[in-house]
């Protein structure tokens, strides 16, 4: 069967694609990328995989949604694919209609959060919701990365088989490391006996900066790391300044580490990992942290409640709130014995539930299952020009 995996940017495509695609092609499938160019998809090319670049717009904007759609209608005429496997909100919506336009026989989705469910006005959420439903009805194949997503596909009528695959990372990268550890924390000036906290993320609001590093202001026990930037195709306020006035105040205790390929390195010198989000999907560096056996503070939303058992590998707090999210910093950086306790809990939960291999294996099956079926395929059906 050939698969077309789309997604929106090359950092999805490396970071969440690119194992399940590793996967599909080991079981004899024929898998082909696209997504917006970008430099991480040389290490998806360098693996054997060819990624088309597709124009993909992370907006509202019509004039480049029209523009995007164009371009995957036409990658999916030249291609012709069995099976058009679209993720992210808005390039899963326009992969969607691509793909039933052009008659793609098997049409699949998994859902890394619902645009309905992000805050925003009104009227876009609920435009979101009604081109989600419309979507749901040429959508052979629903998945979602958690399991109130799949609920709530399920409870406003999306997808009535809508099923919650889980997200995984690799137990063989990210784990305590003693050695990593000391080797790391050498190289960025922490001492063995420093508490580092860790947040790892894009550098766009929604992923609570403002509130973490208000919060840090009333725990002067702990350095805070961050590893991230803004990709290109972020919108909302630019972090540069909240940043820069936060160093100021700060001074070494912040440190801005910028775009890093070794977080699983990163991830073992840290002692607690923070990620104080407003919406989420199912955040894969929640998944890293715990089997580095951090314990976590995340805010209470869909997906990380998920993965924090409160009280046990860590603390959820409401999002948006400085004061919870410090008092809940403050308490995990004044109690060693508290850490280990809450990482190792992490750790085990996360080895039984979030392993890449496990996810991975769970979704290709899904994907591939019943393959023969579907619409009327492409060998019995007139090429569209």
């Amino acid at each position: 069967m050939k698969i077309l995996e789309i997604t929106n940017v090359d950092f999805a495509l490396y970071h969440f694609l690119h194992p399940l695609m590793r996967r599909l092609r080991d079981q004899g499938h024929e898998v082909v990328g696209a997504c917006a160019e970008g430099p991480l998809l040389a290490g998806v090319r360098a693996d054997g995989f060819r990624v088309e670049p597709v124009a993909m717009a992370r907006s509202f904007s019509p004039l480049a949604q029209v523009r995007a759609l164009g371009a995957l209608i036409r990658l999916i005429r030249r291609e012709r694919p069995d099976m058009v496997h679209v993720h992210m909100p808005i390039s899963g919506l326009l992969g969607r209609f691509a793909a039933w336009l052009c008659g793609v026989p098997r049409v699949a989705y998994t859902c890394h959060g619902f645009l309905f469910n992000q805050p925003g006005p009104a009227w876009r959420r609920m435009l979101a919701l009604v081109l989600e439903w419309l979507a749901g009805r040429i959508t052979d194949i629903y998945l979602t990365v958690s399991q109130e997503e799949a609920r709530d596909a399920r409870r406003l009528g999306i997808h009535r088989h809508a099923t919650a695959i889980g997200n995984g990372r690799d137990g063989k990268v990210f784990r305590p490391d003693a050695p990593t550890r000391r080797r790391v924390r050498a190289e960025l000036g922490a001492a063995a006996d420093d508490v580092v906290i860790l947040a790892v993320s894009r550098l766009v609001r929604h992923k609570g900066y403002p509130e973490l590093l208000a919060a840090m202001r009333d725990v002067p026990e702990a350095t805070l790391w961050i590893a991230g930037e803004r990709l290109p195709t972020d919108h909302g306020p630019d972090m540069g300044a909240c940043l820069d006035a936060a160093g100021a105040e700060l001074g070494p205790r912040l440190k801005r580490l910028g775009y890093r390929a070794d977080v699983a390195d990163l991830m073992a010198a840290a002692d607690i990992f923070v990620l104080p989000s407003h919406f989420e999907g199912l955040p894969m560096t929640v998944i890293e942290a715990m089997l580095c056996g951090l314990p976590v503070v995340g805010s209470n939303i869909r997906g990380i409640r998920e993965q924090i058992v409160e009280g046990v590998s860590g603390f959820c707090v409401p999002a948006g709130q400085v004061a919870a999210l410090s008092a809940a910093l403050g308490r995990l950086a004044r109690d060693a014995s508290l850490r280990r306790r809450m990482g190792d809990a992490g750790r085990q939960r996360a080895l039984e539930l979030f392993l890449q291999e496990r996810v991975i294996a769970r979704t290709a099956a899904l994907l591939t299952r019943d393959a023969g079926e579907g619409r009327q395929g492409w060998e019995s059906s007139p090429p569209i020009s």
